[in-house]
């Protein structure tokens, strides 16, 4: 009984997890859809609006210090349990050097995004917070 308990809730995480990945996924998707836009040549002013910029830095800010870093280097993972912080040389002793495809997928949809942001700058006078925020994207 208590095993059929435990792989209903495995199967429960598992299902949940895949379900907020494919909104992660098609967040970022429409992330990237919005920077091409933008980054396309002879666009109008119209185009370059301040709120949805805002928005897919917040997206590439959020995903990068809670989703990848964590992901790609163990330092940044948080024991989800509460329970004491291990040292940098356990928590690196302890990573798996296999990377989820769904992973490897939203690192490379948030490299083209921090890309296209930085042509943006180029194209787009922005307000100095704004430029901020990518500054630290692109410093992080």
């Amino acid at each position: 009984s208590f095993l059929l308990q435990n792989n209903d809730t495995e199967d429960e995480e598992r299902l949940w997890r895949d379900l907020i990945m494919e909104r992660v996924t098609k967040s970022a998707d429409a992330c990237l859809t919005a920077v091409n836009i933008m980054t396309s040549p002879n666009m109008p002013k119209a185009v370059y609006i301040e709120d949805v910029i805002e928005r897919v830095i917040q997206y590439t800010k959020f995903h990068l210090q809670n989703t990848l870093y964590p992901q790609y280097d163990p330092v940044y993972r948080v024991d989800p349990h509460g329970g004491g912080v291990l040292s940098s040389k356990a928590k690196r002793a302890k990573c798996s050097t296999h990377k989820q495809r769904v992973i490897v997928m939203l690192y490379n949809k948030v490299c083209d995004i921090v890309s296209s942001l930085s042509e943006l700058l180029e194209i787009q006078l922005l307000t100095d917070t704004t430029i901020l925020q990518v500054s630290f994207i692109r410093i992080s």
